[in-house]
C-alpha cells in the first residue's frame, strides 16, 4: 500500500511496548532498534515515545532490504 492509500492512525505515539505489540517484537529488540538508530523516538517528561510515522519508516527500511 503507498503512502497515498494509508488512513490516518488512531495513534500518532507509541510507548515502547505498544510499539512491540504493533510489530510484534520483543521490548528489547525495539530498545536495541532505538540504541541502533533504526528506530526513532521522543521523549516527554521521562516517558520515551515512538512516534507513528518511525514505525512506518522502519517496515519501510525492512521492506527496502528486502
Amino acid at each position: 500500500m503507498n503512502h497515498e492509500q494509508r488512513t490516518a492512525p488512531s495513534r500518532l505515539l507509541y510507548r515502547v511496548q505498544d510499539a512491540a505489540d504493533a510489530l510484534s517484537l520483543s521490548r528489547s529488540v525495539i530498545f536495541e532498534l532505538l540504541r541502533s538508530g533504526r528506530l526513532r523516538s521522543v521523549h516527554e517528561g521521562r516517558t520515551r515515545l515512538i512516534p507513528y510515522e518511525a514505525l512506518v519508516e522502519y517496515i519501510a527500511s525492512l521492506e527496502d532490504a528486502a
